[in-house]
């Protein structure tokens, strides 16, 4: 196998995370795609001037993290890594502080304002029509109401995501409950005695102008659904 960069020795041999950053690098400048072999650890660490166990266990970094993987009869290769695994791995550690939360939660607003365009585009009649079943459940518990219910907003904003048909998003979208929930129960108590500014928009509204297409009336329905969500992020001090 023809490469076009050379690979320079390190300085420092003791360091796993050179090696890890310069692996990295030579797979840019040779410009390899996902598939690609890659050298045998021991052309590296020839190369390099490292020991094969310093080669070794960054490689094992970069396999962690979804960059390259063992195929049979092939070696090791590059592979596309699932960003949403990694993220998913960070959150299960439950080492995340207050403010990384906050964030987290934050961004939560963020995709629930940005995926409007996307669901006007996307959505089709089976959509509305389980959407409308989901709000019509949600009137039966009498939970549609001004006062917050976190499982008619999982269930509700869910299938949104579901709509955007962004595969990424829906799987993001997961991850992000715990996070909510989290804010919910211990940051963001009594939503039920929340003073809106402005008309609260129940479900049903939103899903009536999903019906009747008008993108506009849903951008700022929505906002103002979220609006005591934003008040807290933007208006409360977190703490741990």
């Amino acid at each position: 196998m023809k490469y076009l960069t050379k690979l320079e020795p390190l300085k420092n041999l003791s360091l796993v995370d050179k090696v890890e950053i310069r692996l990295i690098d030579f797979f840019k400048e040779n410009k390899l795609k996902i598939g690609d072999s890659i050298p045998k650890e021991l052309e590296f660490a020839e190369a390099l001037g490292v020991s094969r166990t310093v080669v070794r266990e960054a490689l094992l970094r970069l396999r962690t993290i979804g960059i390259i993987e063992s195929k049979k009869h092939k070696g090791m290769v590059l592979t596309e890594p699932d960003i949403i695994l990694n993220i998913e791995k960070a959150l299960d550690s439950n080492l995340l502080g207050a403010e990384m939360l906050k964030d987290i939660f934050e961004l939560r607003l963020i995709l629930e304002m940005g995926m409007i365009e996307l669901l006007f585009e996307r959505k089709t009649e089976e959509d509305l029509i389980e959407l409308d079943a989901i709000v019509t459940q949600m009137e039966k518990d009498n939970t549609d109401t001004a006062i917050f219910s976190l499982d008619a907003e999982i269930a509700f904003h869910g299938k949104l995501y579901e709509m955007s048909g962004n595969n990424t998003l829906q799987r993001f979208q997961n991850l992000l409950l715990p996070v909510f929930q989290y804010f919910h129960e211990y940051k963001l108590k009594n939503y039920d005695s929340y003073k809106y500014s402005k008309k609260f928009v129940t479900h049903r509204e939103l899903l009536n102008y999903l019906k009747e297409d008008n993108l506009k009336g849903f951008r700022k329905g929505m906002r103002q659904h979220l609006e005591p969500h934003f008040d807290r992020v933007l208006n409360a001090t977190f703490k741990s």
